[in-house]
């Protein structure tokens, strides 16, 4: 049996015409967009404005011009709380225009989402865990993906996530891209560094819970036996570093490959994991490593 949703029985408030025009037109932009996706795996808590800045990689004033599109229309609420100006998604319009754009072609109404009532957002604030989850990101260099990954892991976990990169063959050094990138969105890049897997193996090793592959000839390698017989997923991603021409077009492959992270790293954390029996996280986490700039490999492992 399905189980049914908290507000299923609750009415979606109905649109008319001019006020879906105007959601249409507060998401027809790519950033927009991305903001309302993101800030829907965070409700009902929100996001700092900062935050939402720093995982899509946007400007703060570029960002400020589309929050401030998006809660003209009732897509987002904001408040205070400090220093920080905290962004919610509002699931009811959300809902509403959903069911707009469903009334003309559906027989069966849209599902709301699960929080359609108003909210208040909250700054989420760090949680201490005595066993947080032991994540491994591998890719082949551990130079570029699993380099980011490990950063956006450790610093969305909020305490639940212990994440580590490793590669099969690491380079000698993380990519200066990456780590420029890195750098400029505010992560500490004092200890990165590319080491092999190697370092997680053997009986000193601490026990994982989960490896990540981030790219396809990682996936395609004898996977070794990690300590903890971890869970393990392919979210494959194009190598950034691969890309060639001019040294813009290599800064945006890294700026892609660092928003297509984050935004699978963004769904992981919001997953209530600690209460998931890894035959309930293995489909989910299979269907993040399907979501936008999955390789052809991801796709079919994910099917």
């Amino acid at each position: 049996m399905t189980p049914r949703r908290p507000n299923a029985g609750r009415p979606t408030p109905k649109l008319d015409t001019m006020d879906a025009v105007a959601l249409l037109g507060a998401l027809a932009q790519p950033t927009r967009l991305e903001i309302v996706r993101l800030l829907m795996r965070y409700r009902p808590h929100g996001l700092a404005a900062g935050d939402i800045g720093r995982l899509l990689a946007v400007a703060h004033n570029t960002l400020s011009a589309h929050l401030a599109a998006l809660e003209q229309v009732g897509l987002l609420a904001s408040r205070r709380d400090g220093r920080h100006i905290i962004f919610a998604a509002q699931a009811a319009r959300a809902d509403a225009l959903q069911a707009f754009l469903a009334e003309a072609c559906c027989t069966e109404g849209p599902l709301p989402c699960a929080d359609a009532a108003p909210v208040f957002p909250a700054r989420r604030d760090p949680v201490a865990s005595e066993r947080p989850l032991r994540v491994l990101v591998v890719c082949t260099g551990n130079s570029a993906r699993s380099i980011m990954a490990e950063a956006v892991l450790n610093r969305e976990g909020l305490g639940r996530i212990q994440a580590f990169s490793a590669g099969s063959r690491p380079q000698e050094a993380p990519h200066p891209l990456a780590l420029r990138l890195l750098s400029d969105l505010g992560y500490d890049i004092s200890e990165m560094r590319s080491k092999s897997w190697d370092e997680f193996l053997g009986p000193e090793a601490a026990p994982l819970d989960l490896v990540v592959t981030v790219c396809d000839d990682a996936s395609e390698s004898a996977c070794p036996a990690f300590p903890g017989v971890p869970l393990r997923v392919h979210w494959g991603l194009d190598d950034p570093a691969a890309a060639t021409g001019p040294e813009s077009a290599k800064r945006a492959a890294f700026l892609q490959s660092y928003r297509d992270l984050a935004a699978r790293v963004s769904a992981f954390v919001n997953l209530p994991f600690e209460q998931m029996s890894l035959q309930e996280l293995q489909p989910v986490l299979a269907a993040i490593g399907r979501m936008d700039g999955a390789t052809a490999k991801a796709l079919e492992q994910a099917a």
